[in-house]
């Protein structure tokens, strides 16, 4: 695992568990894949150079998003078309209603390290 980083939620500072993923390399631009961080499936996906974390999860029905498309910072879920921003987790289009947890994600020596646990929604 990873080193834990104290992040603050609010007036209070929580410690973050970050786990490796894969490598940098792994994974090219425009591309997604689902890992496995701490008891959470995340979706990753490299844009425009970026580094975006999201559950993996559809909102909707439950598909998984990283066997649908990624469209920039919009992955569509294969099962009925739903849009997430991969930056947010914000619903881009219906049927999804409830937006995607996010996770925080940093690169540390050419190494993907994702969060444990998803962001907290403010």
């Amino acid at each position: 695992m990873a080193p834990a980083v104290a992040r603050r939620v609010g007036s209070e500072e929580r410690v973050v568990q970050f786990v490796c993923v894969g490598r940098v390399g792994d994974l090219g631009p425009g591309e997604m894949k689902a890992v496995k961080a701490g008891r959470h499936i995340v979706g990753i996906a490299n844009v425009e150079g970026g580094w975006y974390a999201f559950d993996d999860t559809c909102t909707h029905e439950e598909a998984s998003l990283t066997e649908g498309e990624l469209y920039d910072f919009i992955v569509e879920c294969p099962l009925h078309g739903a849009t997430f921003d991969v930056r947010t987790g914000s619903v881009e289009s219906f049927p999804a209603t409830i937006p995607l947890p996010t996770y925080d994600i940093r690169i540390v020596d050419g190494e993907i390290h994702v969060a444990t646990e998803p962001r907290e929604r403010l």
